[in-house]
């Protein structure tokens, strides 16, 4: 948003005419306009002014809304990234689990270099997961779903959640042995 418009929303808001601000300023009403009309801008000392009038901070009559809607645009962007990061995950998960022993029986070695690419793959996208979850901090179930509705846990949800973590990373790592384990034992029954 430009200057002048942040100029003129913040007098309407204040109820204020431009009279009147110009007063509170020491400026004429014709300097109010040009200003809100960007004909012109204010100099150091009437921002100054004009952020203590409008109590406002100068920064936001700068910059307005700006950031805040630049801050809710990069977190749809995360969230969306993570979106995608976790449904390529979720697929690339189902099909190495599904896929080796049709693969490896159908296509022979072949079928093996493919499930290996998937396998690779879905590797990759969990490890770009991980650091997507690290990087807003968010582990448990509760968090991920927060996050993806743009919400944020009570300080007390958190601390209960992070007191899951240690439990949480030992039950995925038993899983995820039990998977592995059962994949072997079948790979080493086909072939």
């Amino acid at each position: 948003m430009e200057l002048g418009k942040q100029i003129k929303n913040y007098r309407k808001k204040g109820a204020l005419s431009q009279e009147v601000l110009a007063e509170k300023v020491y400026v004429s009403r014709q300097t109010i306009s040009n200003w809100e009309n960007d004909k012109s801008y204010p100099d150091v000392n009437s921002l100054v002014l004009l952020s203590e009038v409008f109590s406002v901070s100068l920064d936001q009559l700068i910059k307005g809304d700006d950031i805040e809607e630049m801050k809710e645009q990069i977190q749809k962007e995360d969230q969306r990234t993570f979106s995608v990061l976790s449904v390529a995950f979720t697929v690339l998960l189902v099909l190495a689990v599904v896929t080796p022993f049709p693969l490896v029986h159908f296509f022979s070695r072949a079928g093996l270099i493919v499930w290996l690419l998937i396998y690779g793959a879905g590797i990759y996208v969990g490890m770009r997961v991980e650091k997507e979850k690290k990087k807003f901090d968010m582990q448990s179930y509760k968090e991920i779903i927060a996050f993806m509705e743009g919400a944020s846990l009570s300080d007390i949800e958190k601390a209960r959640e992070e007191g899951k973590r240690p439990y949480q990373k030992i039950l995925w790592a038993i899983a995820a042995g039990m998977i592995t384990l059962i994949v072997s034992v079948l790979f080493i029954k086909l072939l």
